[in-house]
C-alpha cells in the first residue's frame, strides 16, 4: 500500500457515504494529512488560500468522522487510518483475519490485513485479537515533521524494550534535540508489539492522581474489565506509556532531577514501574535526568537512560533542506553548533539572512561563535540552576581546556565534594560533558554554552 492507495481508500469511502468522489481539492488534503504537511503547506502545493484548505478539509473531516471516530483531524488522520488497516472485521461466524503484512509508507508504518488464512475463531475481545489492534492515542505527541538518521539511538531503545524487557527508560537531552522525534519513530517501528499505546505531556504538571486518572480512562477505552491499578494493567497487557516533559515536575533552583515538593510521589511511581514484574515500559523524556533513576540502573533493575546528543554527519541533511551553499564547510558549521538539529535549523536562518546562504560567509571571522536567536533556548536551561551549579558553570567556562576534577582546584569557591556534585548535575543537564583526554577523563563545558556565558 502507498499513499495513492490511501487516497483511494478514502475516495472509495466518500463515494459511498455520498455518491461523489473527492475533488482534487480534497485528494490533495488526504494526500498532506498522510505526509503530516501543514495546512499552509498544502495550499501552497495546491496554489489557493490557506482558509479555503481549512475550510474544505473541515467539511471532508466531518464526512469520515463516522468510520474513523468523531475526534478525527488532520494531526490523528494517519493513526487513525493506520489502526482502521489493523483492525479486522469478524464475520458473521465469529472468524477473523488471520496475516498481518508489515509495509513502510513514506517513511511511516503501517500494517494491511489480508484474508489468506483462518484462524481459530476467539472472542471479539481476547489477547490474541487485542495484540493485532492495539489502543493508540497520540493526541498529546508533537508533529513529526521532520526525522533525521537515529538508526544507533532506535536500535538501542528496540533492543532494550524488545528483548531485554526494560521496564523503565528514561531519555533526557538539551532541550529540542529530537527526543520526541525519535520516540515517535519508535512507536511507528513497535507499535504491533503493544496492545496499548499512549503519549502523555507534564507541561501543565498534572498530580500523579490525574495522570493515574487520565491513564485509567484510556486503557478503560478496551472492552476489557477495569483493574484497580496501573501496574495491574502494565501486567494485565503490553503497554507503552510515554510521558513527555518530565522535567516539569522537577525544581528549578535545586540539583538536578530533584522533584517539586509536591509531585514527589512520582520518583515513586518510577521507581516501582521499573522495580515491578510486568510486560510494560515506560518511557520518559526530559531535559534533566531523575535522580533515582541512577540508583535503580546501578541495582541492576530493569530501567536503562538514553543521554540523546548532537547529530553527526547525518545533519548534512539539514543543510540541505536549507539550501546552504559551501558544502565543504558544512561540516565546520555543524561541530561548531554540536549537531544540535534545533540550533543548526536557526543558525541556517540567519545565514540566509545575512549572508544569502554562504556559509563560508558567516565562518570567516572564525573567532567568535554566533548565537543569536539560540540565546533564549540557551538561557531556559541556565535559569533552573542551583548556586552551587551556577557557581561550578561559571568556574568551568573561565577555563581554557578541559578540567581534571581529582584534584581541588584552587581558583573555586566551591568544596572539592560541593564541586564533584555541581559538575554531575551538570553533567545530567547536558551542560557539562566528559572527554578522554590522554588515559584521564576530563570535564568541559558545552562550548556553544560557554560562548553565551562569556558574552554575558
Amino acid at each position: 500500500m502507498n499513499v495513492e492507495d490511501v487516497v483511494e481508500w478514502v475516495n472509495n469511502l466518500i463515494v459511498d457515504k455520498t455518491g461523489e468522489h473527492l475533488t482534487p481539492l480534497q485528494e490533495a488534503i488526504v494526500t498532506g494529512a498522510w505526509q503530516r504537511q501543514k495546512y499552509p503547506q498544502i495550499a501552497k502545493d495546491f496554489h489557493c488560500s490557506e482558509s479555503h484548505v481549512k475550510k474544505e478539509a473541515a467539511k471532508l473531516w466531518e464526512k469520515l468522522r463516522e468510520e474513523l471516530g468523531e475526534d478525527l483531524n488532520k494531526l490523528n488522520f494517519r493513526s487513525k487510518l493506520e489502526k482502521k488497516y489493523r483492525v479486522s472485521q469478524a464475520s458473521q461466524l465469529g472468524h477473523c483475519l488471520l496475516q498481518i503484512d508489515n509495509i513502510n509508507i513514506g517513511g511511516q508504518f503501517i500494517q494491511t490485513i489480508e484474508d489468506t488464512k483462518i484462524r481459530s475463531p476467539n472472542p471479539p475481545n481476547s489477547p490474541q485479537n487485542n495484540e493485532r489492534s492495539p489502543l493508540i492515542d497520540l493526541t498529546e505527541a508533537p508533529e513529526l515533521t521532520s526525522f533525521y538518521d537515529r538508526t544507533s539511538e532506535l536500535s538501542t531503545l528496540k533492543q532494550w524494550i524488545l528483548q531485554a524487557h526494560t521496564r523503565l527508560i528514561t531519555v533526557y537531552g538539551l532541550s529540542r534535540i529530537g527526543k520526541s522525534a525519535l520516540t515517535l519513530k519508535l512507536i511507528e517501528q513497535t507499535q504491533t508489539e503493544f496492545d496499548y499505546i499512549i503519549w502523555l505531556s507534564l507541561t501543565n504538571t498534572p498530580t500523579l492522581s490525574t495522570l493515574q486518572t487520565e491513564l485509567k480512562q484510556f486503557f478503560g477505552r478496551s472492552p476489557q474489565p477495569p483493574l484497580p491499578t496501573i501496574i495491574d494493567y502494565f501486567r494485565a497487557s503490553r503497554c507503552l506509556v510515554i510521558l513527555d516533559d518530565v522535567h516539569n515536575i522537577f525544581s528549578s533552583g535545586q540539583l538536578a532531577g530533584e522533584y517539586l515538593a509536591e509531585y514527589k510521589d512520582y520518583g515513586k511511581f518510577f521507581k516501582q514501574i521499573a522495580t515491578s514484574s510486568h510486560q510494560s515500559c515506560l518511557i520518559l523524556l526530559c531535559w534533566e535526568k531523575p535522580r533515582e533513576i541512577t540508583a535503580l540502573e546501578a541495582e541492576n533493575r530493569p530501567a536503562r537512560t538514553l543521554h540523546l546528543k548532537g547529530l553527526g554527519e547525518e545533519a548534512a541533511e539539514i543543510l540541505r533542506e536549507k539550501g546552504l551553499a559551501d558544502e565543504e564547510k558544512w561540516s565546520d558549521l555543524i561541530a561548531l553548533y554540536q549537531g544540535h538539529p534545533s540550533w543548526l535549523n536557526i543558525i541556517a536562518a540567519t545565514i540566509w539572512e545575512l549572508f544569502d546562504g554562504s556559509v563560508s560567509l558567516f565562518l570567516a571571522d572564525g573567532t567568535d561563535l554566533f548565537l543569536g536567536d539560540l540565546e533564549p533556548i540557551l538561557e531556559s536551561h541556565l535559569e533552573r540552576l542551583s548556586d552551587s551549579e551556577n557557581k561550578a558553570f561559571y568556574w568551568l567556562a573561565s577555563q581554557n581546556e578541559a578540567v581534571d576534577i581529582s584534584q581541588q582546584p584552587t581558583d573555586s569557591d566551591l568544596s572539592k565534594s560541593e564541586l564533584w556534585q555541581a559538575i554531575q548535575s551538570l553533567a545530567r543537564r547536558s551542560l557539562v560533558e566528559k572527554i578522554l583526554v590522554g588515559s584521564r577523563s576530563k570535564f568541559q563545558i558545552n562550548p556553544v554554552f560557554q560562548q553565551y556565558i562569556k558574552s554575558k
